[in-house]
């Protein structure tokens, strides 16, 4: 029979959700490997499902699958797939439950977009999330059908492995089991030449687990953190949250050709090898921290995302918002929470602000989209994230525990939804959370803005918070705001310890009595809800805070604040950097009562990125060029203020003793190098010359080099740096992006352009692609250089790779996102680079949507 294609450029909503069709009660799958002709044989145990009533077609994703054989109960059916996917008609179908088999043809050697069953290097590895198993095999592709799967794979390899517990192998195969039921985005295998670094486990009911990470011969070595950073998070998520591990091994594989960071397939988890290898030669300690926290993001998936899962992608942020708040806990716990936390909110600031306030915003749980995969974004993630801590801040310690368990207990085996996740507080705190649900369904970031004022002892706090229209979405409601308040007396004593006032109108008052003096406020401390704070603050304030503030964060923000404001001026007033900023951040830097890791941050320059936003929002059209040419002023001013104690802070951080990856000693790395990238606007380099010769591990050695570049030196540090490593594609990254990222704004296209020709730039590597046209785009000047020749060169290599990796494509795309901030002449050549991708025949949907909405902000 011949069927029509589905309009694979129709948007999906959250109002059609229906279930699906058909039950799925069992799957065996049987892969009979080869790079161009993998065979791949399917026995689904299917039944109409009641939800639904029967006399239902059932309807099967497929793409790219050549269809060898179809039999429903062993009798052979004739059919024909369309474009994405396979029907088969009510009347062709039993009324109970039948089994449906399929054999099916792939070549995963050509299959470069990196989705489903491909190659990597020689090995097999999948990538399922969101929609790539309907590249595998007829199947309903959506997170809402689960089933227990076995699988038998048959290669002339060594190692064979897919999802749940080996149950039988022999030469050339190998029979997997995993009986907790899954979506098929979790499903994985993994076939090549490998060896494992392994490590025994004992959970806390006293079940043995096998620890292993496979990786190619040679890397076995590079392991020990990432393994004892699962151990770790294993033993964390069974101490804090009470959920043990639940199969009796589990398996990290790392992968060179991988879209994203990791994948955490059931007892399978699929990585990026950037995020498991590591050494003190050749990893930094952000390698180490981001390997830590992403190795804990997936284990923690084993609970929230697997054993529940979500039931549409609609509900994305319910499995990742989730996780990324625990992997913050638990990195929290394992490192500083007031560093992790700041560390978190410039993350927050940088992405999810930046896509809050341009034509890619979108609600936490959006209610269309046309590409899942490109709604894998900050909002998701990061803004997910925030919304749990809120809820964690409003509901307290205990109430967030009984929450937490009670969904454990209630939705285990479920795949649920964002009503189903705020239930379980309402019933667990007695709370009423329809207006707080408005943190999921409305885009944007709110605005607070705050006043005050003090009379006979008594000081009140004036908000009022605006909701600003973002796409589709014009019209807001007040939000259920947290906002965390200390008050400090004029001597620096706290007058009032934390306090969280719940905000639910649009405007709100909160009153302090019985005071002596008029305090000091210091507001929404540990960022308590991700707004931007609008405060009238004078300068001295600012000073005052950061000497005196008894909440981290808030110290932090007030010296980040101050630079702003002074960064600010010189930008668009050309003044100078005075006594108040300088003379605050010569105190911070040199106060060894204060962690190491904490004055490295304090250390830290706005970034440009940063300062253009800045600009924007106070109704400024930034200049690229002003914003560059100020903050390089800006640092010169500083090394010179602390030149005095700079080769003494910088020699005296120096660790004795072998390198460790711990948070003390990278704290006092970050701060050594903070001083070194200062002393080299004063010594010309040659403190840097000497670090990088004298280096021995990658965090000094690339931070030595990094100094060297600011200041015009370093092309005999790099030649030297690429003959040691150009063996190491995971280090071989760092030397592309480090170039470009360094670049003058004047050269850095010509840079890229150089760098692009170089024999080791395998463009058709996510990581490499990434190591320099993301380099390029995240040099700001250099990007937007007046010229439009960074926005050009971005745009052709886009339109390169997305005919091959449409997902790479449309998430690198998001350099364009913020063009409607610039100059006309800028918007001009932004928007012409948008338009003739858009124009481009045979443009991938990924890519197509991402530039469409850009496009039509």
């Amino acid at each position: 029979m011949q069927t029509n294609a589905p309009d694979v450029h129709k948007s999906v909503y959250l109002s059609d959700y229906q279930p699906f069709t058909h039950i799925v009660a069992q799957v065996d799958l049987t892969f009979r490997l080869s790079p161009m002709a993998t065979r791949v044989l399917a026995r689904l145990q299917l039944a109409p499902n009641p939800a639904r009533g029967a006399g239902h077609d059932l309807r099967l994703d497929g793409e790219g699958l050549r269809l060898l054989s179809l039999m429903i109960d062993g009798k052979p059916l004739d059919a024909t797939p369309d474009a994405t996917g396979l029907t088969l008609p009510a009347h062709a179908l039993p009324d109970g439950p039948f089994v449906l088999q399929t054999e099916v043809e792939i070549a995963p050697d050509a299959n470069t977009a990196l989705e489903g069953l491909y190659m990597s290097r020689g090995m097999y590895c999948t990538q399922c999330e969101a929609e790539g198993f309907r590249k595998i095999t007829f199947y309903p592709d959506r997170p809402d059908v689960m089933a227990p799967f076995r699988v038998r794979v048959e290669a002339d390899l060594q190692v064979l492995l897919s999802n749940g517990n080996p149950v039988g192998q022999g030469p050339g195969w190998a029979e997997w089991h995993d009986p907790w039921p899954k979506p098929a985005y979790l499903f994985a295998l993994v076939a090549g030449d490998l060896v494992a670094h392994s490590a025994p486990f004992t959970t806390a009911s006293g079940r043995a687990v096998a620890l292993n990470i496979w990786v190619r011969p040679g890397d076995q070595d590079r392991c020990a953190y990432a393994m004892d950073s699962l151990i770790r998070s294993m033993r964390w998520d069974e101490q804090v949250y009470g959920r043990e591990y639940d199969l009796d091994v589990f398996n990290i594989v790392a992968v060179d050709d991988f879209n994203m960071g990791a994948m955490e397939n059931k007892g399978l988890n699929i990585f990026n090898s950037k995020f498991v290898l590591a050494s003190p030669e050749t990893a930094t300690d952000d390698d180490f921290a981001r390997i830590e926290a992403i190795i804990a993001h997936e284990y923690f998936h084993n609970w929230t995302g697997n054993r529940i899962t979500c039931r549409d992608w609609f509900q994305l942020c319910l499995k990742e918002g989730l996780t990324v708040f625990r992997d913050q806990q638990f990195s929290g716990d394992m490192r500083s929470h007031a560093v992790k936390r700041i560390e978190d909110v410039l993350m927050l600031r940088a992405r999810q602000f930046r896509e809050d306030q341009g034509p890619l915003a979108h609600a936490v749980r959006p209610d269309s989209y046309q590409e899942i995969n490109n709604f894998y974004t900050a909002t998701i993630y990061e803004k997910g994230a925030e919304v749990i801590g809120m809820l964690k801040c409003l509901v307290g310690d205990d109430g967030y525990a009984r929450a937490l368990d009670l969904y454990f207990d209630r939705h285990d085996g479920q795949a649920a939804t964002i009503e189903d996740w705020l239930k379980v507080f309402e019933d667990a705190c007695n709370r009423d959370l329809t207006q707080f649900k408005r943190w999921y369904t409305e885009a944007g970031t709110p605005r607070l803005k705050v006043t005050d004022d003090w009379k006979d002892g008594v000081y009140t706090l004036h908000f009022e918070q605006e909701n600003p229209a973002t796409p589709d979405q014009p019209n807001k409601g007040a939000k259920v705001l947290p906002i965390a308040v200390g008050l400090l007396n004029p001597n620096g004593d706290e007058m009032v310890p934390t306090t969280v006032l719940e905000m639910i109108d649009a405007r709100q008052s909160f009153r302090f009595d019985g005071l002596a003096t008029r305090p000091v406020p210091s507001l929404l401390r540990g960022f308590s809800a991700p707004v931007m704070l609008d405060h009238a603050v004078t300068s001295e304030q600012r000073a005052f805070l950061l000497a005196h503030d008894t909440d981290p964060f808030n110290k932090w923000e007030a010296g980040r604040a101050l630079a702003k404001d002074v960064l600010s001026r010189m930008i668009t007033d050309n003044a100078t950097p005075g006594p108040d900023w300088l003379d605050a951040l010569a105190r911070v830097a040199f106060d060894d009562s204060l962690d190491p890791a904490f004055r490295a941050l304090a250390l830290r320059l706005p970034s440009e990125d940063d300062m253009a936003q800045t600009l924007f929002a106070s109704g400024h059209v930034p200049d690229p060029d002003r914003i560059h040419a100020a903050r390089r002023k800006m640092g010169d001013a500083l090394a010179n203020r602390l030149s005095q104690g700079l080769t003494g802070l910088f020699g005296g951080l120096a660790e004795p003793g072998p390198f460790t990856p711990d948070a003390r000693a990278a704290g006092r790395r970050a701060l050594r190098m903070a001083a070194l990238a200062l002393l080299s606007r004063v010594d010309g380099g040659a403190a840097a010359d000497a670090a990088f010769a004298a280096a021995d591990n990658m965090t000094e050695e690339m931070g030595a080099l990094v100094c060297l570049l600011d200041v015009g030196q370093g092309q005999e540090q790099l030649a030297r740096f690429a003959k040691r490593w150009g063996h190491d594609r995971n280090v071989m990254d760092k030397w592309f992006a480090v170039q470009i990222g360094m670049a003058a704004p004047a050269r850095a296209v010509d840079v890229t352009r150089t760098l692009t020709a170089h024999p080791d730039f395998d463009w058709k590597n996510p990581n490499r692609f990434r190591s320099v046209i993301g380099a390029l785009s995240a040099n700001h000047a250099g990007f937007h250089d007046g010229s439009g020749l960074g926005y050009r060169l971005v745009a052709d290599w886009l339109l390169r790779l997305d005919p091959l990796n449409p997902q790479t494509a449309a998430r690198m795309s998001t350099a364009f996102e913020t063009w409607r901030r610039y100059d006309a002449d800028r918007q001009d050549l932004i928007r012409a680079e948008l338009s003739r991708i858009l124009a481009t025949p045979g443009l991938s949907r990924d890519l197509t949507e991402m530039a469409g909405r850009m496009r039509a902000s």
